[in-house]
């Protein structure tokens, strides 16, 4: 893990989590979500699942495919706190929001 931090991360993480930074390959950062709540299945540890992906010298970030894999680039303004997946939406969905 990283000790870096991402000045313009616009996400504070939700209750009961928090982010870890990790250089993912020679470009980009991987962006990880941990739960600090334990769990049975995994022998009381935490769980951390993939936010994104950032690369520094662009500024831009990514949507990840899995945790091993960067996505399409997309507008931090269209991210949640959980997740840089975008949201896919019908348009039925897309007419109450």
């Amino acid at each position: 893990m990283t000790d870096l931090t991402i000045c313009d991360f616009p996400h504070q993480p939700p209750e009961g989590y928090q982010y870890e930074y990790e250089n993912f390959g020679a470009r980009l950062i991987s962006i990880w979500l941990r739960c600090n709540l334990t769990f049975d299945y995994n022998l009381g540890k935490s769980t951390r699942t993939i936010w994104g992906f950032y690369n520094p010298k662009k500024r831009e970030y990514y949507a990840p495919i899995n945790s091993s894999k960067c996505g399409d680039k997309v507008n931090i303004s269209d991210t949640r706190n959980y997740t840089a997946m975008p949201l896919i939406k019908t348009v039925l969905e897309s007419c109450f929001v």
